[in-house]
Formats: structure tokens, sequence, C-alpha cells
């Protein structure tokens, strides 16, 4: 008496666990995620302990000097010019303020062969700032924020989108797929990789999340955790969607060739895709227009979006309305995908030609 057949969910779920139980035993993919991991935790340690020993400007300042409180320097009172003019020569204050009835200011500046700029910046007369939008962002920040958007995205999508691509050529070149087809309907096939990938990248980027977050709450950070919080979690919502439609287009692509060193003529297409919104957006982050216009597109919406909610310039709908442009245009690349992959899959040979894949 034969077995009942399985139904389509478990038949997903089932290839999607091999791809992840293959990926989760590979040595190589278990290293680079646990020096990923603690690159990201050493940078944030590293940097906290740059701005932790940044000391302020030591400075001697004889009585009858009004200096008055300074951000960044550390005043050092001395009883007398000649007092002063020893701690400096013996490198105990940078420099010293003695009294100077010629300056406007009724003191001067005593250095042994140069005084800091820095200090120069710091006692300098600087007119009252007032800002029309005291709300902005820091623009350095901000490159920050697009930067590790874009870095997270892209990375993840080269290296699973590039990890099922192979893994579709392997399969076709052994002709473990015709075992596989045999028992599995093609379109689940396709679906249990997609999905497979897609939850070891988003279990990959929530890990390096959670490491960014402890090792910013543990230094001490929390302004910067405070800032990106909806930012990161919208970001989230356009990654899982954003890397379902590039791993079904590696997915099919992958399908078109035969030959593992044949991959890059299909997939640099996608790549492509993926390579000029990422550098759009890296590199227009303080322009609102471009911005404004790659927030909508597909590809780099995963990346534009959230740093609009960062920097404040997104209306409460813009998100909706690109997520959903997202969501149909995913739809829309899946369909595509899924009949290029199962037109293309039982080819052997020269490579398949869209017009040949999409055609049949």
């Amino acid at each position: 008496m034969s077995s009942p057949a399985l139904s389509t969910p478990r038949t997903v779920w089932l290839v999607a666990e091999r791809e992840i139980v293959t990926r989760l035993r590979s040595v190589a993919f278990l290293v680079s995620s646990a020096i990923l991991l603690l690159l990201v935790l050493g940078g944030i340690i590293v940097g906290s302990i740059m701005s932790a020993n940044e000391e302020d400007t030591r400075l001697a300042v004889v009585d009858g000097v009004a200096l008055g409180q300074i951000a960044g320097v550390e005043a050092v009172p001395v009883e007398g010019r000649e007092a002063a003019e020893e701690l400096v020569r013996a490198g105990d204050v940078e420099a010293a303020a003695v009294l100077d009835e010629t300056s406007p200011l009724g003191f001067a500046l005593l250095g042994d062969s140069s005084v800091p700029s820095a200090l120069l910046q710091a006692l300098s007369v600087a007119p009252a700032i007032e800002l029309l939008d005291d709300d902005a962002a820091n623009p350095f920040l901000a490159y920050l924020v697009a930067l590790g958007f874009g870095i997270v995205f892209f990375a993840s999508a080269m290296t699973f989108g590039t990890t099922i691509a192979q893994s579709v050529v392997e399969e076709k070149s052994t002709r473990v797929i015709e075992i596989l087809l045999a028992a599995i309907p093609t379109r689940a096939l396709l679906a249990g990789k997609v999905l497979g990938t897609t939850l070891l990248a988003f279990g990959q980027i929530a890990l390096v999340a959670a490491t960014a977050i402890a090792g910013l709450a543990l230094t001490g950070q929390h302004e910067l955790l405070l800032g990106l919080g909806s930012a990161v979690v919208w970001f989230v919502v356009f990654f899982i969607l954003g890397f379902v439609l590039l791993a079904s287009l590696f997915a099919a692509t992958g399908a078109m060739v035969s030959r593992q060193e044949d991959i890059g003529s299909t997939t640099t297409p996608v790549t492509l895709l993926v390579m000029v919104p990422y550098f759009l957006v890296v590199f227009f982050n303080d322009n609102p227009l471009v911005i404004g216009i790659m927030s909508y597109v597909p590809f780099s919406a995963p990346v534009g979006m959230p740093l609009r909610i960062f920097l404040g310039t997104a209306q409460w709908w813009e998100p909706l309305v690109s997520l959903a442009v997202l969501a149909a245009t995913t739809f829309l690349v899946i369909a595509l995908g899924a009949r290029v992959y199962e037109r293309s899959l039982l080819k052997l040979g020269a490579r398949v030609s869209w017009r040949e894949a999409v055609a049949g």
C-alpha cells in the first residue's frame, strides 16, 4: 500500500528544512557568521573605547584670568606666570592662559612649541545658533545609517543569493534534480529553496541586530538605539520582502545554466539590480529627490525607505505605499521566476536564454 502524498505546505517545508540543515552543517557558513558577529561587536566596542578615551585639553589658568567653563577644556589653576610656564615646559598642560592687558579677552595663550588647534577652537567666540529644523539628523550619522542598512541588505542578498544559485546548478549538474522532481513538484521545490534561504538570511540578520543592540546598550549608546528603533523595524519588514524577490531571481537564473562556471553570466543582471540602487542610496543619502525616488523602487526600497524614516522625511503613509509596491513586484517576480525555473530546470548542456525560458 503506497503512502499518502504530502501536502504542498509540508513539501515546501521539507525542502526548506533541507536547505537550512545543509547550510548549518557547512563549516564555512558557521565560521563566516561568527566572524561577522565578532566584527560587529568589535566595531561597537572599539568605537566606544575611542570616544571614552577622548580626554579634555588641560589648560593652566593664572589667577585673575576670567575663563569660565569651556567644553573640552580642563582648567588647572596656578598662582602666576612662572608656575604656568613650568607646567607647560614639563608637559603637564597643553597650554596656559596668562594675563595680558593688551588682549581684548584680557588674557593670552602660552604654549611650548605650539598651541593645540582644538583649544583655539574651544576658546573662539562664536555667535548663538538657532536651527529652524532642530530635529534634523546629523549628516554624518545619516551617512552611517545609509551605509549600515545598505551593507546589510547588499551583503545578505549577494551571499545568500549566490548560494541558492549555486545550489540549483549543483543539483542540475549532478542530476539530483531528476530524483527530486520525481517526488516534488517544481514550484514546491522553488518555494522551499526560497523559504529556507530567506529564513537563514533573516536568522543571520537577527543575530547581527541583537549583537549590535546588546553592544550599544552595554557601551551606553542609548540615544543612537532610540533613534534607530522605528527605522530598524521597518528595515526588517522591507528586508524580508526584498530578499524573497531577489532569492526568486537568483534561483531562476541559476536554473538557466548547468555548470558552476556559467553562473556569473546569468546572475550578473540580478547583481546589477542590487548594486546600482545600493550605491545611489549610499552616495546620495543627503539628496532628498534621489532618496525619495529610490525609496519607492523595489530593489532599493529596503534601504531607502528606512533611511527616510530615520531622517524623519517620510510621511506616515509613504512606508505603506512603498511596501505595497514592493509586495506587488515581489509577487510578479515570483511568478516570472517560477516560470523560468520550471522551464529551465531539466534542460542540460548549453545556457538557456531568457526568451526560451519565458516563452517555453
